[in-house]
């Protein structure tokens, strides 16, 4: 089964970017905002989310902050054209696995959540045993 992806991305081009960057090997969900992922993906079983550190009303830290208290474990990628904004602190406290800035280099990118959810896959895996 393929694992799930959600892209949170106030730009539209960058959402379908994503998409069909993604699509092929992953289930891929967009959100606009903060606010949409939180009411859509809230609770639900998702593997990875990408967002952008700046979104409209709520932002990607927030977000994650958000998610992560209501039980989220996946995998948490952070994007930024403001990389003086990403603390290491709170990266850390939130369990980002990787932050990326804009202009993105988009096959860095791909490895990352390649890693990213194999890594994660192993974990569960050892967790059923």
């Amino acid at each position: 089964m393929k694992e799930k992806v959600v892209i949170v991305d106030d730009d539209e081009a960058i959402r379908k970017t994503f998409f069909l960057i993604l699509n092929p090997d992953y289930r891929v969900y967009l959100a606009k905002d903060a606010e949409e992922a939180l009411r859509r993906f809230e609770g639900t079983d998702i593997d990875l989310i990408i967002a952008d550190l700046k979104l409209t009303r709520l932002n990607g830290v927030d977000m994650i902050k958000r998610f992560r208290e209501t039980g989220y474990k996946g995998e948490v990628i952070l994007i930024s054209a403001y990389p003086d904004l990403l603390d290491p602190e709170t990266l850390s406290r939130l369990d980002v696995g990787c932050t990326f800035v804009k202009p993105l280099d988009l096959e860095a990118l791909t490895r990352s959540i390649t890693d990213l959810l194999a890594a994660n896959h192993s974990l569960r895996k050892g967790a059923e045993v």
